[in-house]
């Protein structure tokens, strides 16, 4: 009479296991946030060089990490299910908030308030740890296909609600190229920009087009919009990748800085 219910208990542990193959993951998490919390509780006295010891007064003014950029990529691979499993595992070192299916699900993997590893090496402006200061929003496409109406319809929904729980400016919705001209170039070309920026989610040039003065400095507005410039052929062409999606080159031509000029004005 055991062996039945041996096999019974067995299969329900099997069960189990295939109805949330991310248990693992969900474990792992748990236990850095017990890591987290036991530091964030520590009242230590530390000794210091000149032979004090700091001492503990508790403050009542402070808060969790404020984003202030929001990221937005594209998965480079074949399916949410893909990149979820990406995500779940320890080697690749990645992860992102958010990802976002073809079909509109919405997959949320971190707590805003958390760091996610997105960024990579990047930079805007003065701010060299992106990752530290942003939300990573990632949206399921390979980089070769259009995104779909439902898929951007629920990124909508999610930057208005970001925008709104952490004020973040316009101008700090940005893409993955953006941020790493010389290694990323996602969101592609046929992300819409345009779209996103006319519901304030980003910037967009004006339709038509001021003339730059004679004296204007295009390689000083890009760094002053925030690329990074030490190679800026690279800047150039993450610059078009963003705003002029029919000419993605690393050309400096009059509507390039016509262009760059109608960004710069806006910051």
């Amino acid at each position: 009479m055991k062996r039945p219910l041996y096999y019974l208990i067995s299969a329900l542990v099997v069960t189990s296991c295939a109805s949330n193959p991310y248990r693992t993951s969900e474990k792992s998490y748990q236990k850095q946030l017990k890591i987290f919390k036991a530091n964030l509780l520590k009242k230590e006295s530390i000794p210091l060089q000149n032979g004090k010891n700091t001492e503990w007064i508790s403050t009542v003014n402070f808060n969790l990490r404020k984003p202030n950029f929001i990221i937005i990529h594209h998965t480079a691979q074949d399916s949410i299910q893909q990149t979820i499993k990406t995500f779940t595992l320890v080697k690749p070192q990645v992860s992102a908030h958010y990802v976002i299916g073809d079909d509109g699900r919405v997959v949320q993997m971190l707590n805003d308030y958390l760091r996610a590893w997105h960024g990579g090496n990047a930079t805007w402006g003065k701010n060299t740890d992106i990752n530290s200061a942003s939300i990573g929003i990632e949206l399921d496409n390979n980089g070769t296909e259009p995104f779909s109406q439902l898929q951007i319809n629920s990124l909508l929904s999610l930057l208005t609600k970001l925008k709104k729980d952490y004020n973040i400016p316009a101008q700090n919705i940005i893409a993955h190229s953006d941020i790493a001209p010389t290694r990323k170039k996602d969101p592609s070309a046929l992300f819409p920009w345009q779209v996103l920026a006319e519901k304030e989610f980003g910037i967009w040039p004006d339709l038509v087009l001021e003339t730059a003065p004679a004296d204007f400095n295009a390689e000083l507005a890009l760094r002053i919009i925030g690329y990074n410039t030490k190679n800026l052929s690279a800047a150039i062409t993450a610059f078009k990748l963003h705003y002029i999606q029919t000419e993605v080159n690393d050309i400096l031509d009059e509507k390039t800085i016509n262009t760059i000029y109608s960004i710069y004005k806006k910051q």
